[in-house]
């Protein structure tokens, strides 16, 4: 079943509508949508290697704009959307502590968080919530989104056919990775947020 999955997901990525969905994919992710753009971007960069680099700049463009999404529900919808959404994902108690970081350590936690499995949604919506200027979140939202994308980019052109053999014959252990590493980055973000 797993192996199916994966051959519809690679012929999914083959076909012409595929950038646009992994567009609208990676905006929602950025203010909404629970589930990451990686999970388009790699199978994408897997069937068409030689077009990683504009699949990652998607990516990252598309991530940034619904980053300002995200931004917007924080500082002007708080009071409803914005507190639903943090709550639906479980971090309404811990905000006002993240507030008060953010006054002092705003950058970085732009900088780390958007790069790591910590949903990026809770860093744009806490980011208008707290007030953070806005020209800098835009700058370090560009910084830690373009690195991590193009960082997928960079290692399946180079290493696509490898990557590829690698993952389709641990593809088990490939999909019980990646569900730890999303399961993590919720979990750290309940620690750390």
């Amino acid at each position: 079943m797993l192996r199916r999955l994966y051959d519809w997901v690679l012929e999914l990525a083959a076909r012409p509508w595929a950038p646009k969905a992994l567009a609208v994919v990676s905006f929602v992710e950025s203010s909404v949508f629970p589930i990451p753009p990686d999970i388009m971007l790699i199978p994408m960069c897997l069937a068409k290697p030689n077009r990683a680099f504009w699949y990652a700049g998607i990516c990252t463009v598309a991530s940034v704009l619904g980053g300002l999404l995200g931004y917007a529900i924080g500082a002007l919808l708080y009071d409803t959307l914005g507190q639903f959404l943090i709550r639906l994902y479980g971090y309404g108690d811990k905000l006002e502590a993240f507030r008060a970081a953010y006054a002092e350590w705003g950058a970085w936690i732009i900088l780390i968080k958007g790069a790591t499995p910590i949903p990026y949604k809770l860093v744009t919506i806490a980011s208008g919530f707290a007030g953070y200027n806005l020209f800098w979140f835009i700058v370090l939202s560009i910084i830690t989104r373009g690195v991590r994308f193009y960082l997928v980019a960079t290692l399946l052109y180079f290493w696509g056919e490898q990557a590829r053999v690698f993952i389709e014959r641990r593809l088990g252990l490939i999909m019980i990775s990646f569900v730890i590493i999303f399961i993590a980055g919720f979990y750290a973000a309940t620690k750390i947020f």
